[in-house]
């Protein structure tokens, strides 16, 4: 039986000098496994704030967030988090930085060896595994940054910009490979972006939010990443016609966000 991560009627306030900021407001969403949810807005809109909860390193203000009906309590190891910035450890190898996460689970040093060979071998980066971190890429940290999250084997993937920095040949790679993990793993992806274009080819369902206090003001469903699990190019999909309208129906969404904010 597939698992939920869901966010419930979620409010999220912090004190500041200025007075109380109101990050979320009412916020609401669904992430079954095998589920892909993007979030879509403009910047300071709580999409960073929404995954914080969700991952466990922050808490509502009011409503909740559960596993299954388990309200979070904090972080667990069925969530694996992917950060905007790699936050890789440089002075240690790339297999020892994807082995590092598992360290508080209590196994050995072989199996941990073992499972992040694995997981770098998913991700494309066999033989890179006794690389230092100032020896790879940008994209290439961003492999490892995803490898690490998958090597304690979470239900599902938070991912907080994680392809923004990159260039668009590069983001077009690494676009695909996390569809790649998506449909081989079946893992439930939240994804937080700023391209619409990625939005469109990577969700099963698209949330469009508000400028703060952060609102889920449209919801989308596509079947372009299931087209693409399903064997059709990435590229093949990007020059469907649909493809197109789609995009200009989310821009109009932020557009429209923009002018009345």
């Amino acid at each position: 039986m597939s698992s939920t991560l869901i966010a419930h009627q979620v409010h999220k306030t912090y004190p500041s000098p200025r007075g109380t900021v109101h990050a979320l407001e009412n916020v609401s969403v669904s992430i079954r496994q095998g589920d892909f949810v993007v979030a879509l807005g403009a910047s300071g809109c709580g999409k960073s704030t929404l995954l914080s909860l969700l991952a466990g390193f922050q808490f509502p203000s009011a409503g909740r967030i559960a596993v299954d009906g388990q309200v979070v309590s904090g972080p667990g190891a069925d969530r694996g988090v992917v950060f905007q910035d790699d936050a890789l450890f440089p002075w240690l190898s790339v297999l020892d930085n994807v082995a590092f996460g598992l360290t508080l689970q209590g196994i050995s040093k072989a199996e941990k060896q073992a499972r992040a060979r694995t997981v770098l071998a998913q991700v494309g980066l066999a033989g890179f595994e006794q690389h230092r971190i100032s020896e790879i890429s940008g994209g290439m940290r961003q492999r490892v940054g995803l490898a690490r999250a998958l090597a304690a084997n979470p239900s599902w993937l938070l991912m907080d910009e994680p392809l923004g920095a990159l260039d668009a040949l590069t983001r077009e790679q690494m676009q695909t490979l996390v569809l790649d993990v998506w449909r081989d793993t079946g893992k439930g992806i939240f994804l937080i972006t700023h391209s619409i274009e990625e939005a469109v080819l990577m969700s099963t369902e698209l949330l469009i939010f508000s400028p703060r206090p952060g609102r889920i003001v449209a919801r989308h469903e596509y079947d372009f990443a299931r087209r693409y699990a399903n064997g059709e190019s990435a590229r093949s999909i990007k020059q469907d016609p649909a493809f197109a309208i789609a995009k200009s129906q989310v821009l109009d969404d932020i557009i429209q966000q923009t002018e009345y904010a």
